[in-house]
């Protein structure tokens, strides 16, 4: 077991989220399940947890009613191999109630917020020439979706 994993409050959609989030990223399943007792709070018998990993890392997904929305100030950060990553992400992620968002940030159909990152934008902005990460960075602050070519062609300048 990973001695620190991520903790997500749902309202009621514990499962559906980790078998939606489960179908989206390879080498991913659903771990476990517990469910709620005569003690309560939640329903006798309805999911209470949902224990699932994506890509090799481990998460929790509990039914705790609407008192904890999510927000911005939590996201999951994806490294995308490449563009067609970031499309195919973007689009599983953001469909059936998904918003786009800027800067390469999404809220998916449970309102989980998500930065799918190509690799190049972090190597990128990483450069030892500051003049060309800043052309990039300020590429970026114009974007929804990360656009790897206009990323590519700021830093030439």
């Amino acid at each position: 077991m990973q001695k620190i994993s991520t903790f997500l409050w749902f309202d009621d959609q514990a499962e559906a989220a980790a078998r939606f989030y489960t179908s989206v990223f390879a080498d991913s399943r659903i771990v476990g399940t517990t469910h709620y007792t005569e003690a309560g709070p939640g329903a006798a018998g309805t999911v209470m947890t949902v224990t699932f990993e994506l890509a090799g890392q481990s998460y929790t997904a509990l039914n705790g009613g609407p008192i904890f929305p999510f927000t911005e100030a939590i996201s999951l950060q994806v490294d995308c191999a490449d563009q067609q990553e970031v499309d195919e992400l973007w689009t599983k992620l953001t469909a059936d109630g998904g918003e786009d968002g800027q800067c390469g940030w999404i809220k998916d159909r449970y309102g989980l917020s998500w930065q799918l990152v190509p690799r190049v934008l972090t190597e990128l902005i990483a450069d030892p020439d500051r003049a060309k990460a800043s052309r990039v960075i300020a590429a970026m602050l114009q974007m929804q979706k990360i656009d790897v070519g206009k990323l590519l062609d700021a830093a030439e300048g």
